[in-house]
């Protein structure tokens, strides 16, 4: 093979169409192939088909992974979160609007095909050719060289290869795990995979008949995945648990145990409250026990807690016992969630686990194994809490995979062109 074999990127996702558009600005022909007809679908579905791109504030601290935290937060710092923000307005002229509510950028048209159409035509602009449902059968490495064998048969050369292809999560999206086998053959450590930041579930559903319900909480998440403590929005679901803080923890609790290891357990603050303001509502109250505490939680929720704590109907607080309140005010503050399971990689909007961040250059993002492969993305063993993070790390991770596959071994990415 040549040494004018172009460069070419496996999967157009977020991570994939960044690579493509800064390697075509370096000047070398880019050829992107997707599996799907249209590519970058987890932009199309995220935000609720509003698409968060990114963060307002940096969180270096809540992204989590099993390699080097060190390594993780020099490559988020590779490209600082204001100049990602400085490139979607400026260069994709996508002017970001923030929630305030969430911490969350969004384009300020609010639509998610905005964002991937713009970054589809950016690549193109620059000089990329952009192929639709060209799914990569194989990735054979010769010499200093590669092969791409696609499914209908064609095969292509390459100078390097940015290997792009997503984790497990969603696979409807085209995330199907493909990668991973590809890059296990090729000799790299691949930390075992889960589902993160998925909603949890209970079989049978405890709480089904709460299903809709929704209020603010404190989780306290301890497993495997070590202890994360998170405020925010929790929701009843007909088959268990979701919402922001019940995604945050769910890594904690569901990442793979080893052999008689305990299954994590999650713990619920209800109404964010410490246990001395419950036990003081509770002793000097003077109404019903459940009406005391549905002043601060849904009524449903109160009579639901009232009843697990054995409190009969109608109770007034006067007439509650030390032993009851302290039963009452453990639920309120310290209730064991009884969650049996997760939704799995159908939910899941990110894959835990991947590719160990040791065995790629954090500067360009090159396999240390594989010379001339890089990657990017989903399949690294990194992910952050939902809110535009794990497209703050696809971003950084794809435009130096893409400046780094474009220069060169050896050679790191520069500022911003």
């Amino acid at each position: 093979m040549s040494g004018t074999s172009p460069l070419i990127v496996i999967g157009a996702g977020a991570s994939g169409l960044m690579a493509a558009l800064w390697a075509a600005h370096s000047g070398r022909e880019v050829i992107v192939l997707e599996g799907t007809v249209d590519g970058g679908r987890k932009i199309l579905i995220s935000g609720g088909g509003r698409c968060n791109i990114l963060p307002a504030e940096v969180a270096l601290g809540r992204f989590v992974t099993g390699s080097s935290p060190h390594a993780l937060r020099n490559i988020l710092k590779s490209w600082p979160l204001a100049e990602q923000v400085r490139f979607f307005e400026g260069d994709l002229s996508l002017k970001l609007v923030a929630e305030a509510a969430s911490g969350k950028l969004f384009p300020a048209r609010m639509r998610a095909r905005e964002v991937r159409d713009a970054l589809v035509n950016e690549a193109r602009r620059r000089g990329a050719q952009v192929r639709f449902s060209a799914r990569v059968a194989d990735l054979v490495r010769e010499g200093a060289a590669w092969r791409v064998r696609l499914n209908d048969g064609d095969t292509l050369n390459a100078s390097a290869v940015v290997l792009a292809t997503g984790g497990r999560s969603v696979p409807t999206t085209g995330s199907d795990g493909w990668g991973f086998e590809v890059l296990a053959r090729m000799g790299h450590t691949i930390r075992p995979t889960y589902p993160a930041l998925v909603p949890l579930t209970a079989a049978p559903p405890r709480h089904g008949h709460l299903a809709g319900l929704s209020l603010e909480v404190v989780l306290t998440a301890e497993g495997a995945g070590g202890h994360r403590s998170e405020r925010g929005g929790f929701l009843f679901t007909h088959k268990g648990y979701s919402g922001p803080a019940v995604l945050n923890v769910s890594h904690v609790a569901a990442k793979p145990r080893g052999e008689g290891e305990p299954r994590g357990r999650i713990l619920v603050n209800w109404a964010c409250r410490s246990a001395a303001e419950w036990d003081e509502d509770l002793r000097r109250g003077s109404g019903t026990v459940e009406s005391a505490v549905a002043r601060l939680v849904p009524a449903r929720l109160a009579k639901t807690l009232c009843e697990e704590a054995g409190v009969p109907e109608g109770a007034r607080l006067p007439e509650l016992r030390r032993e009851d309140r302290r039963r009452v005010v453990g639920l309120l503050t310290r209730y064991a969630l009884p969650w049996t399971g997760t939704e799995g990689y159908a939910k899941a909007e990110v894959t835990g686990g991947g590719v160990d961040l040791g065995d790629v250059d954090p500067r360009t993002m090159e396999s240390r194994t594989c010379p001339g492969l890089f990657i990017c993305g989903e399949a690294l063993d990194a992910f952050g809490p939902i809110g535009g993070h794990n497209f703050q790390w696809a971003w950084a991770t794809g435009r130096a995979a893409g400046l780094g596959a474009a220069r060169g071994k050896g050679q790191r990415p520069g500022s911003r062109a």
